[in-house]
């Protein structure tokens, strides 16, 4: 599939962080190689403050214009959301396609999707987007075409009224809900199982998708680019002596996400708030990792699931960033693809695990095999003596409080 043609454009304001800007526009060019298009040239403006009409100034606009001719670009891509109003003045300048970071996003995330619920939620946030930009866009329609900007839903915006899409964004959210209740039962029955559940989180391309792998042996999409998983999966996962606990991994995290994605996968991003414990990924070969650790702990308060206990993975210590220093304070170095890694990681697991649950010691008769059959099942049982003369069990161990023993 050839790729499009992509020139990006940035604003660096006065009081901006200059560094922190130039490693989001880098990730601007990372989301254009994900959304399988190539950068051929990159505009930056330095300003007080961004143009109401066109977002740059008029001389960087016709420099933009001509930069366009000159490389024959397919499309230009900000790296901030437009409004609608800038967006039509910039295409009756500009000969190209002309998206923004948010619609970009949704592009790749509409590509991502691959459970019903995930393209659902895509959907809803695509509509929500294109509301308020559907008026004035049929001079633009030539320039559209496919590709980047156009995937999922946005394929027929343009044929849709107000009323319309309307009605579609109250329909996916009327199958939403039904698909929320449906999660929220099997959340409410694992909570009964009593089962240990961790969940892996972090910012997008930090590596939960290969931690999952190598620790529960599946087979989700492990790939060097944004967003590679978008669908939670949640797995068992065998710690020490056959103890079995749930481990998820979720949608990467991601700076300037924008609101309407928020939104719309609140309920995806809250099958974290069921966790026992979160483990939050950082790729500590990236120099920006304190912004990244901190996009994550926006995003977790903004749900309101900061208070769950987190056990932070530095992952990638073999390739780490000369600046790095570990500070938050539970935290374990790793690199996901050594050998011993998956064992070293289940054994530091089930100390997680016992810090959380409350200890127990119970003696049990022999006899009661339904008993200890559930004690194995529903806790972790670090030690159990068989005491001949009385014919019981000694049994300690550790469990999540939920069950009466």
């Amino acid at each position: 599939m050839e790729k499009e043609q992509v020139i990006v454009v940035g604003v660096l304001l006065k009081d901006a962080d200059e560094v922190a800007f130039h490693y989001s526009m880098e990730e601007l060019g990372r989301l254009v190689d994900t959304a399988n298009g190539e950068v051929i040239s990159q505009v930056v403006q330095k300003m007080e403050r961004v143009r109401k009409e066109s977002y740059i100034g008029r001389g960087k606009l016709e420099e933009l214009k001509n930069l366009v001719l000159e490389t024959k670009a397919d499309t230009v891509v900000f790296n901030s959301e437009l409004t609608p109003s800038q967006i039509r003045n910039i295409e009756a300048e500009v000969d190209a396609k002309i998206i923004d970071r948010t619609s970009l996003i949704l592009d790749i995330f509409a590509m991502r999707a691959k459970s019903r619920e995930g393209k659902l939620q895509v959907a809803y946030a695509q509509y929500e987007y294109l509301l308020p930009r559907l008026s004035g866009q049929g001079s633009s329609l030539s320039k559209l075409g496919g590709g980047i900007g156009t995937r999922g839903p946005g394929e027929t915006k343009l044929e849709m009224d107000r009323r319309l899409l309307r009605l579609k964004m109250h329909q996916i959210k009327e199958e939403l809900t039904q698909v929320e209740k449906h999660r929220e039962r099997i959340r409410e029955k694992r909570k009964q199982n009593g089962v240990f559940r961790f969940g892996l989180i972090g910012y997008t391309n930090a590596g939960k998708s290969t931690i999952f792998n190598q620790l529960t042996k599946a087979e989700t999409l492990e790939e060097d680019q944004l967003f590679a998983t978008l669908d939670p999966t949640t797995r068992k996962m065998k710690l020490v002596n056959g103890f079995e606990v749930l481990l998820t991994d979720t949608v990467g995290f991601i700076q300037d996400l924008p609101t309407s994605l928020v939104a719309a996968f609140k309920s995806t991003l809250e099958e974290s708030a069921d966790m026992d414990m979160l483990l939050h990924v950082v790729d500590s070969s990236n120099a920006d990792y304190m912004k990244h650790i901190k996009t994550v702990k926006d995003i977790l308060q903004a749900l309101q699931i900061s208070d769950i206990p987190v056990l932070t993975l530095y992952n990638k210590k073999d390739k780490q960033h000369p600046t790095f220093v570990a500070t938050e304070a539970n935290n374990m170095e790793i690199s996901a693809l050594q050998m011993n890694f998956p064992n070293e990681m289940r054994e530091r697991l089930l100390e997680e695990v016992k810090k959380i649950w409350i200890p127990y010691f119970l003696t049990v008769k022999a006899s009661e095999g339904t008993k200890i059959a559930f004690l194995k099942r529903a806790t972790y049982i670090s030690k159990m003596d068989f005491d001949e003369m009385n014919e019981t069990y000694q049994i300690r161990g550790y469990f999540s409080g939920k069950e009466r023993l």
